[in-house]
């Protein structure tokens, strides 16, 4: 009777745990309109810039659900706001008078935030049909070459891959960048 007792109550527990941690979770999930107030207020740049990756992150959620669904207006429209927010966060950063390369904050989470939307991207670009791919290869576009521009505010050594030049040795063998 006692072991039944105390199962009863670990179970019980455990539910009222698990209601508590969904509920706690949901009513901390940020939406755009709190994103939105919060960047109005912030003074940091590197705190905004960083509220503005997030609200970003957020609308391409948002447009993947849209294209999921087939609302490619909505998904299309969804992502000119994605770029246009991270557009908006890079400006943020550029705009503070921060050195990437001697303060990072905020640079290289912008960095990471494109780099992983990349394959988000790629991957919704795989996913819906050839004829409204349009918008996600312009976002695809816009965003990697955002990427491009703060790896180079990161790192202003690194050159381009595309401006390397390779040598070829006396034999006819390519060799490395010069």
């Amino acid at each position: 009777m006692v072991r039944w007792r105390s199962a009863y109550i670990l179970v019980c527990g455990f539910a009222l745990g698990g209601i508590f941690l969904v509920s706690s979770t949901a009513a901390g999930r940020d939406t755009v309109e709190k994103l939105q107030v919060k960047i109005e207020r912030e003074r940091n740049p590197v705190k905004k810039a960083k509220l503005e990756i997030k609200l970003a992150r957020l609308k391409l959620e948002h447009a993947q659900d849209a294209y999921s669904k087939g609302n490619v207006s909505a998904g299309a429209e969804l992502l000119n706001a994605y770029v246009d927010d991270m557009k908006s966060s890079w400006q943020t950063l550029l705009d503070s008078g921060r050195v990437a390369s001697r303060k990072p904050q905020g640079f290289k989470e912008l960095e990471i935030a494109l780099r992983e939307d990349s394959r988000v991207l790629e991957d919704l670009e795989h996913r819906i049909p050839v004829f409204d791919r349009k918008p996600v290869e312009r976002a695809a576009g816009e965003a990697e070459k955002l990427h491009r521009q703060v790896l180079q505010a990161l790192f202003p050594t690194l050159k381009s891959p595309k401006r390397r030049k390779h040598f070829v040795n006396p034999a006819g063998v390519p060799g490395g960048p010069v």
